[in-house]
């Protein structure tokens, strides 16, 4: 069995920069369809061990995910889950609008006062910071996160990724089950929007909805 996350990166991490920490994750990245969701867990140095169970979201069942919510709510100082929409991952790129999805999730924070020092962010590639052109240029975006950091295979070994990555997919997914009764056939209900054998034979048969990420060369859409 897959060992528990714990809090000992975080801990570390806020002994470092103080104040507030904000765990990242993603889900729908790699979907057909829908947003892709960005899940943010604040969490301080008083904050204590997560909820029983609380692990990548990969490895719970969805009811077990839907019960850790709002323990998961109920447990961190602070949490919200931004969105990009497929038409704006088609408009600018699956980066460029994690970043956007990243952006308005830390923006909520700072309109409700929450303000972290640090951002832990799953994975090897910071995609929440703006880019620089070049070394030697200015960033390309006024906004700018609090200072990241990166940690690979965070949302199985941190306790706050893990419970970001939670959170996000609880969210995405009852879109996603919200959109299937506007776009029956597709089978989102039950997968997502991913790239299941139902929904790649309704792309064949029916074609796209407004839902779908154009920009992706879809199977079966020419």
């Amino acid at each position: 069995m897959t060992p528990a996350p714990t809090l000992r990166v975080e801990r570390t991490l806020l002994r470092e920069y103080g104040g507030l920490l904000a765990a990242i994750d993603e889900v729908g990245r790699g979907a057909l369809a829908g947003p892709v969701s960005v899940g943010v867990v604040v969490i301080s140095a008083q904050t204590l061990a997560a909820p029983e169970g609380v692990r990548d979201s990969k490895l719970l069942s969805e009811q077990r995910r839907v019960e850790l919510a709002p323990l998961i709510a109920n447990w961190c100082v602070a949490n919200v889950v931004g969105h990009a929409t497929n038409d704006e991952i088609d408009a600018v790129g699956i980066i460029a609008a994690l970043r956007l999805a990243g952006r308005r999730a830390l923006e909520q924070l700072s309109g409700a006062g929450v303000h972290p020092s640090v951002v832990l962010l799953d994975g090897r590639h910071d995609w929440l910071t703006p880019p620089r052109l070049t070394l030697f240029d200015d960033f390309t975006d006024d906004w700018q996160p609090p200072p990241v950091v990166m940690k690979v295979k965070a949302d199985m070994t941190c306790s706050a990724v893990a419970a970001a990555s939670v959170l996000a997919k609880v969210e995405r997914d009852a879109q996603m089950v919200a959109y299937a009764k506007a776009y029956p056939g597709y089978g989102w209900d039950g997968n997502k929007g991913y790239a299941a054998p139902e929904h790649l034979s309704a792309l064949r048969e029916t074609g796209p909805t407004p839902l779908h990420r154009i920009s992706w060369n879809l199977p079966g859409v020419t």
